[in-house]
């Protein structure tokens, strides 16, 4: 029998965290601090983050260490198994040869502990007693709830208020690993209450939820704030996923042609990557797809310019390809996906040519993850959805052109919460959304009059 699956040793668990900052062929434009204009400093930051990760934003060294705290913790889950997709291969009749790295299997069923676990540690020796955040589709929410327990943390969650409705599961899994969970927009915060002004029927955005979080946060001295996806600091943690996936794919004696995540803020996709991307930029021929919701285009329809993180311009202005502090988005299932800007890091590998943006419609990505349910098993979230079907696409277009690629996916997390989405789209009620261009220039009218990167691209 050919090895279906490849599990790392415990010893083999990456130590350092890789920081791609210090191989990219243009340094990333500095964030500015919203009043002022001028370049963020560590004094400005202090408020919202605990000084590590300030540090860990800012640094250019390569490789940094993992401390020994998140490395006992990281083997509750951790390394995460890489398996060939056979039955896939079979299913398509195609020459590729496809892989996928698996990271639902962490306790909260996705990625985002990668990260989360580093950050509550963090937080921890740095003196701090709680912890603000918002989360989408509920991912990045119940992951820090979760890592929050593990170190002692309190966490305070606001989760967009139609994913709050659409995933009660999500909330309940919070709240078991003791978290606190507001639907956002709330009346607990001035953003929140400005925005229920203006609309009392708003379905909340990641960007109002951010703005609801960081305001909490900088109210309280012992509270801090969280992000999930976006920042340096947060891509960096995730690296750990390319690395054992590159030492995976070894022990198969495969090197892949095509690398794919889906794209939402940049979190899980940078963490796969980003590992292949230092190969590319070292002379490596691998192609790096991003996949993002047609409904939500934020890297294929969205310039580069510096805009705000949030809705209510709290947060310090990022150079990003964003759609616009003040989009919010149709309410699709892939929470998760709906936001308006990508991570910094990941937009400047855009432009500089390392990375190949994709939106897919949302009927196409499900018709992908029910494929890849009736085939390999597994049942995807509906954000990994989208890699999928970029993963099915390219494994068709190597059966077209008769070519053996190999193809790696990954997996970011499971939808086994999120069935209420595979149900609307099993009896017909999903629909595709193409966003038209007039809500673009609509959002992007806000950042007409902000800064420009020196790279700025309508």
């Amino acid at each position: 029998m050919e090895v279906k699956k490849i599990f790392l040793p415990e010893s083999e668990l990456p130590r350092q965290w890789y920081n791609i900052a210090a191989d990219m062929p243009t340094p990333l434009e500095p964030p500015l601090h919203p009043g002022t204009g001028q370049p963020v400093g560590p004094d400005d930051l202090a408020p919202i983050f605990p000084m590590p990760l300030i540090e860990q934003e800012v640094s250019q060294q390569q490789f940094i260490d993992i401390p020994e705290a998140v490395l006992e913790k990281y083997l509750i889950w951790r390394p995460t198994p890489m398996y060939r997709a056979f039955n896939l291969e079979k299913h398509l009749d195609t020459p590729a040869r496809i892989y996928f790295k698996n990271e639902g299997v962490s306790p909260a069923g996705s990625h985002k502990p990668n990260t989360a676990l580093a950050q509550a540690y963090y937080n921890k020796i740095s003196g701090t007693k709680r912890i603000t955040t918002e989360t989408g589709a509920g991912q990045w929410g119940s992951a820090l709830s979760m890592c929050c327990c593990l170190f002692g943390l309190e966490c305070k969650v606001y989760m967009v208020k139609v994913s709050y409705q659409q995933k009660p599961y999500r909330r309940l899994m919070m709240e078991t690993w003791g978290a606190k969970c507001t639907p956002s927009p709330s009346s607990e915060t001035n953003a929140g209450r400005k925005i229920l002004e203006k609309n009392p029927d708003s379905p909340g955005s990641l960007g109002i939820a951010i703005s609801e979080a960081v305001e909490a946060a900088v109210m309280d001295e012992e509270t801090k704030y969280s992000l999930g996806s976006v920042l340096n600091h947060v891509l960096l943690h995730q690296t750990v996923v390319g690395q054992e996936a590159q030492k995976q794919m070894a022990q198969f004696g495969d090197y892949p042609d095509v690398v794919i995540g889906c794209a939402g803020g940049g979190s899980n996709f940078a963490g796969m990557t980003f590992p292949f991307i230092r190969d590319k930029i070292n002379g490596k021929q691998v192609e790096i797809l991003a996949v993002e919701p047609a409904s939500c285009p934020t890297m294929t329809r969205g310039p580069f310019a510096y805009d705000f993180g949030d809705t209510v311009q709290m947060t310090p202005l990022l150079p990003m390809h964003t759609l616009g502090h003040s989009f919010v988005p149709e309410p699709i299932h892939a929470g998760g996906l709906r936001y308006h800007g990508m991570a910094p890091l990941v937009s400047q590998l855009i432009l500089d040519n390392l990375i190949t943006p994709m939106a897919i419609p949302q009927l196409e990505t499900f018709e992908a993850g029910i494929t890849f349910a009736r085939t390999e098993g597994f049942i995807s979230a509906p954000e990994t959805d989208h890699a999928v079907a970029a993963l099915i696409r390219e494994a068709l277009k190597a059966k077209e052109e008769g070519k053996e690629k190999v193809l790696l996916l990954n997996w970011s997390g499971h939808g086994l919460v999120d069935m209420a989405a595979y149900e609307a789209y099993l009896s017909g009620k999903l629909k595709n959304y193409e966003l038209p261009q007039e809500e673009i220039d609509r959002a992007l009218s806000d950042i007409e009059p902000l800064p420009k990167p020196k790279q700025y691209r309508k």
